[in-house]
């Protein structure tokens, strides 16, 4: 691994040097988007690499199991970039839930300070003081409502001696 990492450019071991633990601890959820966005288009620069020589050494070579001796260099960049992506993605996974958690809490309390507060409003024991008006229908008395009752009686009585009929 260490002959690996001291046979980058410096591009590229300055990127895998910003994903150490301690270079991110102080990063925020944005900072974290922009370097897991270059670690990974790195990592994909580097398999696209392996692939094409990979496949185009099979032919010089004749099996594929030579090729890829031949492309070891590059399978080694692969895994050192993809090393490096997952510690991104972790301390990613940690700022989005840590950042997830603060705005749950704000929208939380910004609920409770706009929701009404019955708490002030008397000592009473939660029961109306008064009866009310009794609500009558007056429609129950009228013709009309009589003769509607009486042909849905009806109507339920024909279905079901329809049903009865069977």
């Amino acid at each position: 691994m260490k002959k690996i990492l001291n046979s980058l450019s410096e591009e590229e071991f300055v990127l895998i040097r910003e994903t150490k633990k301690a270079q991110m601890a102080d990063l925020d959820e944005d900072k974290l988007i922009k370097l897991h966005t270059r670690v990974r288009r790195a990592r994909n620069k580097h398999v696209k690499l392996y692939r094409q020589e990979g496949a185009a050494k099979v032919a010089d070579k004749g099996a594929r199991g030579a090729g890829k001796a031949a492309n070891k260099r590059n399978a080694d960049k692969v895994e050192v970039f993809e090393a490096a992506l997952s510690r991104v993605s972790g301390q990613l996974a940690t700022a989005a839930r840590a950042s997830a958690r603060d705005l749950k809490d704000a929208r939380l309390a910004r609920a409770r300070s706009d929701a009404p507060s019955f708490s002030g409003l008397g000592d009473s024991d939660g029961k109306v003081g008064s009866s009310g008006k009794a609500r009558v229908d007056a429609t129950r008395k009228s013709s009309g409502r009589k003769k509607f009752e009486a042909s849905t009686i009806a109507a339920g009585a024909r279905r079901q001696a329809k049903k009865d009929k069977r």
